[in-house]
């Protein structure tokens, strides 16, 4: 069966969603109150500890402002903490916490999980030449 290329965007769209759906249930059952966006940029600052918010901003697909409410929450969790660069006093630098570290290390195995889930069914080779066409698709909106 061919699918119309109209239906392409939209199932796209429906797979990321269910996707984000599906984590968040697994994630809530090992940490509280906790989103994929969160755990996203508790990965990043783990990973890449000297990014700047708007870098971060740029990775997780967020404007500056809903950044900086996910953040002001994220501090209140505990998950992150914030303080002014003595070089720029108007630069924040954002840290993970012990905390955010042991979110991190409890979700693991969830998202490991997560994946076998999603892909169950799905070979290497068409893993593989999805990621090549969703980059093609992605070139082609340059």
């Amino acid at each position: 069966m061919k699918i119309p290329p109209k239906t392409v965007f939209y199932t796209i769209e429906k797979t990321i969603k269910s996707y984000r759906k599906f984590s968040k249930r697994n994630f809530l059952k090992v940490v509280d109150n906790i989103t994929v966006d969160q755990k996203l940029i508790l990965q990043y600052l783990n990973d890449f500890p000297e990014l700047s918010q708007k870098e971060i901003a740029e990775l997780v697909f967020k404007d500056n402002a809903s950044l900086t409410r996910m953040i002001d929450l994220m501090v209140n969790k505990k998950f992150l903490r914030r303080s002014i660069y003595n070089e720029d006093r108007r630069r924040f630098k954002i840290e993970i916490t012990s905390k955010g570290k042991e979110v991190l290390n409890k979700l693991e195995p969830v998202i490991s999980d997560n994946r076998k889930k999603a892909f169950s069914g799905i070979t290497e080779e068409e893993l593989i030449q999805l990621d090549i066409t969703l980059n093609k698709i992605l070139s082609n909106l340059k």
